[in-house]
């Protein structure tokens, strides 16, 4: 829901204007917002209606407003009754008011730490939120009582905004709008001391002192006084040509570095040549498809090497995406997903936007979250996505951005999404990618030994990966030795640990992820005497039907924990011989868990 009182009260709900009839609707809605939550009595509400002449049905009156305020806003937003009076939770809502004090205070802490150009960025958001008058269409009362509030809010942000265009060199464009600011607010001293100096600085002395004699008068004629310190120092500073009203050097803009927050690339990544020549084609921005959004999943079996493939690239293309790279890890150490809100608060921060890390309003940090990353060629990488709901808040609404996304999950309708299913390395791919971490005089002396592990490997590069850092610290160990201890089917996932890394960990992860049926059917799986199957042969196998069978296949398929292929004759699915071993030691994966937990 999005609120607005500078200009005309009214509401919005997803873009589309919400009909609110009559002043004294608006009034009441109008009362409730500037309230910021707290209540609003009976007695104030009816002095913001009617002023000193309520009706004598009063107390009905309201209650009718307010009926009608909830009618029309819907469930969406709750307006309380609490004695003596009423709130309204605005927590879920964009209110414009509360949007332009925020966007001033963040531009006047810029301005104030010498960021000039981000705080004229700022405060220009703020003053743009304005459609108008405020409170335009409400009633006498509460319009003397709250605009004058407001109005000085934005006379304020008026002058500091000036002052920073001035001190990037804008004072001819300034000008226009400072004789017309100055003829409205003609007693407002820092404006017209604003004028003096923009007219000075384009050459013009004379009219700058005219603006002062002027204001001398005014001052005089309608207040009684003489100009004060600020408007007195400019005068001078004009009459002696003080560097005080020269016109400033330009300046190199203070600007937030872009972030660089990918993860280290792997040196010897090796093999999917054909996925990464898809991502290096379609993830740059390209003029003749820069309205697409460029959203890719990388999905696929734990230890597929997902984000592997992702950083690289990413690396491969971070050329094309030179406002930054950020990068987040979507799941928690204990495999929950990551609050949205802690995500977007690091990655705003990463893009210069101080919020708090406190800062718990998820509409209002995606909202600003979109705002920074608009027309900005930045590359976002998610890594280990948990589900749409998760990944919503985290993408941009702009088309220049793009974002690479992993998850061993298949996701549900995401718009613009690309998916690509990454498979296991062939046995040539994991052989070449061994090869690549492991000195290659051991590789020369043992070439069958090395295919072996290889093979053992079962495609994924998390397990190749395991096998040569266990390798590389027995410098002087036979590959035939590790080979043997591998071919073990009972021993081989304990084999496949090291340095944090481990295989059976990854699978324990993954199946912890399962319903209770899923996990069941994936621990019947290795009676199948067979690593590819049909539905029909798996049936019989297992004596089971077909249809359900079939189900809960399809759920694991969703869940990347088996694989499947549309071969002519009928569908076949194909069970990880890594994947088969875990789930068939049915003692092991409790262990695995057990430490786990």
């Amino acid at each position: 829901m999005d609120f607005r009182i500078l200009g005309p009260v009214e509401a919005r709900r997803d873009g589309e204007p919400v009909v609110l009839s009559g002043t004294k609707v608006k009034t009441v809605l109008a009362a409730l917002l500037l309230a910021r939550g707290r209540v609003v009595s009976d007695a104030q509400l009816s002095q913001l209606l009617w002023g000193w002449s309520p009706p004598a049905t009063v107390s009905a009156q309201i209650y009718t407003y307010i009926s009608r305020l909830r009618m029309r806003l819907g469930e969406s937003v709750r307006i309380e009754r609490r004695l003596p009076g009423y709130a309204l939770d605005t927590s879920n809502a964009r209110v414009d008011f509360l949007e332009f004090e925020r966007l001033s205070r963040l531009g006047t802490e810029a301005q104030e730490a010498g960021d000039v150009e981000r705080a004229c960025a700022l405060l220009h958001d703020a003053l743009d939120l304005w459609r108008g008058p405020a409170l335009s269409n409400v009633t006498e009362f509460l319009a003397d009582a709250e605009l004058p509030r407001l109005e000085e809010a934005r006379a304020v942000t008026l002058e500091n905004r000036i002052e920073a265009d001035l001190e990037l060199g804008r004072h001819r464009e300034v000008i226009p709008e400072l004789t017309a600011l100055v003829a409205e607010f003609p007693v407002r001293e820092r404006m017209r001391a604003h004028l003096m100096k923009a007219l000075y600085q384009c050459g013009r002395q004379a009219d700058a002192l005219t603006a002062y004699h002027e204001g001398r008068r005014v001052l005089a004629d309608e207040l009684g006084v003489d100009p004060g310190a600020e408007l007195t120092s400019v005068y001078q500073a004009v009459l002696t040509g003080d560097p005080l009203v020269a016109a400033p050097a330009r300046r190199a803009a203070v600007r937030t570095a872009p972030p660089a927050m990918l993860p280290a690339d792997i040196p010897d990544f090796t093999g999917r040549r054909a996925e990464l020549a898809e991502l290096r084609r379609l993830l740059p921005p390209a003029e003749d498809r820069s309205w697409h959004t460029r959203r890719f999943l990388v999905a696929g079996m734990p230890g597929i090497g997902k984000t592997a493939l992702a950083v690289r690239a990413a690396n491969e293309c971070i050329d094309d995406f030179p406002d930054g790279q950020l990068y987040v890890h979507l799941r928690r150490p204990d495999g929950l997903p990551v609050d949205p809100r802690d995500l977007l608060v690091g990655m705003l921060r990463s893009l210069g936007e101080p919020v708090g890390a406190g800062e718990s309003n998820l509409d209002e940090l995606v909202r600003l979250y979109r705002t920074r990353t608009a027309g900005r060629r930045i590359l976002i990488l998610l890594d280990d996505a948990v589900s749409e709901l998760q990944l919503s808040p985290l993408l941009p609404g702009a088309p220049e951005p793009g974002v690479l996304i992993t998850s061993q999950t298949l996701l549900g309708p995401i718009g613009g999404l690309h998916t690509l299913v990454l498979s296991p390395l062939s046995a040539e791919e994991s052989f070449q990618m061994l090869s690549a971490a492991v000195d290659p005089a051991r590789i020369a002396a043992e070439p069958q030994a090395a295919r072996d592990i290889a093979l053992y490997c079962a495609g994924l590069p998390l397990a190749v990966r395991i096998v040569a850092t266990r390798l590389a610290a027995r410098p002087s160990s036979s590959l035939r030795r590790f080979a043997d201890r591998l071919a073990d089917p009972h021993g081989r996932l304990r084999e496949l640990q090291a340095r944090g890394l481990s295989v059976p960990r990854s699978l324990a992860a993954a199946v912890d992820r399962l319903g209770q049926d899923q996990r069941r059917l994936l621990l019947l799986l290795p009676r199948i005497d067979r690593e590819v199957f049909s539905v029909r042969s798996a049936a019989r196998s297992l004596g089971l039907a077909a249809g359900p069978l079939e189900a809960g296949l399809e759920a694991l398929v969703d869940q990347a924990l088996l694989s499947f292929s549309d071969e002519p004759g009928e569908p076949v699915y194909r069970l990880n011989s890594l994947v088969r071993l875990f789930a068939g030691t049915s003692g092991y994966a409790r262990e695995v868990q057990r430490s786990a937990a």
